[in-house]
This record gives C-alpha cells, sequence and structure tokens, in this order.
C-alpha cells in the first residue's frame, strides 16, 4: 500500500452494512458506485487524500462515487460478494479471498511513482530495542510481544507469516508471550510508543508516518525485510456492466499519464493527486497476479502439515498430494 496502502474499498462494520442496503445494486439501474477504502492508517488522514481522486472519477465516469472508510478488509470482501461494493482497491491476500468467494477480479495494478511495481513487509522494533537482527528475534522465544498484521493483509500477515516465520519454522504463538493484531500504522505507533516489541509495517507505512507522524519514523528501526510484494490490484464486480468497466478502466489508465489534448496544469494536478496517495500509474492487470501469493499461502499449509504430529503419515501424504496438486495448476495458470 503498497501505495498508500489505504487504495482498497471497503465497507465499515454492520453499521455501514445496513446502509448499503438501500443502495441501488442492481447492474441495470447502478447509478452510483461504492467505494470503500481500508483504513490502514486513520479515516481523517485518508479522506482528504481520496477526495479529488473520487471528485475526478465521478466527471469521468458519470457516476457518483461513495466512499465509505474502515480498520480491516474483511467487509469490503464480503461487500463486494453481495454487490453492496463495486470496486474495490486492496492487498493481494485480500484479493485472493475476494476473488474466490466469487463475482470479483482483478482488472488493474497500481505502479509507484519511480516505476517499481512492488513493496515490502517489515518487522519493526523500537530504536533502542535490545533485539538488534531478526537472528536475535528468532534465537529468544518467549520473551517479547508481538502484534501482527491483520489476517488478510499482504505485507502485513502473508508475507511475513510465510517469509520470515514459517521458513524459519517460528510458531508465532509460542514464540512470543502475547501476540495481538493491527493495521499498519497501528502497528507502527505501537512500537514507536513502547506498547509491543515487534511488529509488522509495509514500507509504504513507515515512509508515510514521516509524513502524517512526524517524528515517529525515528523511532522505530527495521529488522527484517521481505522480497519485494506486488503492488495492489483494483478488483470489480464481473456483473458490472461493460460501458462502466469502460469508462473506470479508462479513467485509471489516463489518469497521470501524458496524453495528446491534456494540459501541463491538468496532468501537473493529477500527478500530485496520485502523489498524496503514494502511487504514480497504473496498468492492466488479471487473477495472474495474485498466483505468486496464492503459491505462497500454499507452500506455508504445505510445511504446517508436515510439521502436524496429530495427522498420520497416510493423511499427511494425502493432503501434500492435494497441495502439490494445487501447485502444479497454479503454475500451469501462470504459463496460460
Amino acid at each position: 500500500m503498497t501505495f498508500l496502502r489505504p487504495r482498497r474499498f471497503i465497507l465499515a462494520g454492520l453499521a455501514a452494512t445496513m446502509a448499503f442496503m438501500a443502495l441501488p445494486v442492481a447492474a441495470e439501474t447502478l447509478s452510483e458506485i461504492n467505494i470503500g477504502v481500508v483504513s490502514t492508517e486513520s479515516a481523517q488522514n485518508l479522506k482528504p487524500r481520496w477526495t479529488p481522486l473520487l471528485a475526478d472519477m465521478e466527471k469521468a465516469v458519470g457516476l457518483k462515487m461513495n466512499a465509505f472508510f474502515a480498520p480491516d478488509y474483511a467487509g469490503v470482501i464480503e461487500a463486494m460478494r453481495f454487490g453492496k461494493v463495486q470496486l474495490a482497491w486492496m492487498g493481494n491476500a485480500s484479493a485472493i479471498i475476494a476473488v474466490d468467494r466469487g463475482g470479483v477480479e482483478v482488472f488493474l495494478q497500481n505502479i509507484a511513482a519511480d516505476g517499481t511495481d512492488g513493496y515490502f513487509g517489515h518487522l519493526l522494533v523500537h530504536r533502542d530495542s535490545p533485539i538488534k537482527s531478526f537472528e536475535d528475534l528468532k534465537n529468544t522465544p518467549g520473551k517479547y510481544t508481538f502484534s501482527n498484521g491483520d489476517p488478510n493483509s499482504t505485507s502485513g500477515f502473508l508475507i511475513p507469516s510465510y517469509y520470515a516465520w514459517a521458513l524459519n519454522n517460528v510458531d508465532v504463538r509460542k514464540h512470543f508471550t502475547r501476540v495481538v493484531s493491527a493495521n499498519h500504522e497501528t502497528n507502527l505507533l505501537a512500537v514507536a510508543n513502547g506498547q509491543v516489541d515487534v511488529a509488522t509495517a509495509s514500507s509504504e507505512a513507515v515512509e508515510r508516518i514521516g509524513q502524517t507522524n512526524p517524528g515517529k519514523e525515528k523511532q522505530v528501526r527495521i529488522i527484517w525485510t521481505s522480497p519485494l510484494i506486488p503492488l495492489d490490484p483494483l478488483l470489480w464486480r464481473t456483473d458490472l456492466p461493460e460501458p462502466i468497466k469502460g469508462k473506470v478502466k479508462a479513467f485509471f489508465l489516463d489518469y497521470g499519464a501524458e496524453r495528446p489534448g491534456k494540459s501541463a496544469e491538468q496532468l501537473a494536478q493529477q500527478r500530485a493527486v496520485l502523489a498524496n496517495l503514494q502511487t504514480g500509474s497504473f496498468r492492466a492487470s488479471s487473477n495472474k497476479q495474485l498466483i505468486p501469493l496464492r503459491q505462497i499461502g500454499l507452500f506455508r499449509d504445505k510445511l504446517k502439515i508436515e510439521a502436524d504430529d496429530k495427522l498420520s503419515p497416510d493423511e499427511k501424504a494425502a493432503k501434500i498430494r492435494e497441495i502439490d496438486a494445487k501447485l502444479v495448476q497454479l503454475q500451469r495458470d501462470a504459463g496460460a
């Protein structure tokens, strides 16, 4: 976020769910699009950043855009599933769940202003922490507290779960004296304020905190960095009317890009809006973008099965064969 890992569209809890019931959802009568932003930081910080983009989008698409902010991913996944939210901008891990539950697909990926198409997950400690490295942390079980990411977060949960913990045979539940979970901003501030010893956060969140809460980024230290994570996908309901899909996709592909007839002033304004959202541009994508993360999840499951003493050898073998078959299919899908 990930570009401003805010970029994810979401529904805020039960109250917002009930509110959506009154909104038009039938494709043939669609007069507005519901966009929920997953708040990896406070909604107060996010709303001013999103308002200009949504205003420009309304003009281009010709439909009213409704933005809703919430602190987790679960609401938007269900809201999209039942047609209460039409567009979503979320992390890859959340996108997998949304796609698997039906009626949703990836259509774009955001690209950073410098042209890169990825970001990183980090493990953070306080700058004065006795933990000097990941090895220090790995070799001291039963001593520290940990704030994990949202279970549906790519950089805050899935990536560290695999690369930091699974590959190093660390059971988070046993390794730490206390485990909680929160969004990126909350995790970073918890470490900075000495409320937890270790926490996950994205590279974008670390960069962003210096802008929204000056000085706090100097209170934390990075002890682990993940491999590059693909930047966030944009998703839409597959039953969104084709003319609207075309306008939405064209809007994002055009926004911030040099085009004949676009004035220097307009281009500068669009790029300023995107810069405030910590992104640079967009490119076409598909559900294939999710394959690497799916592979990571399956491999992590395989490691858990291999280490499960409660399963018989035959049960383990059967489960592992099932995972291996899925991995083979994913490899075929990637090459298709």
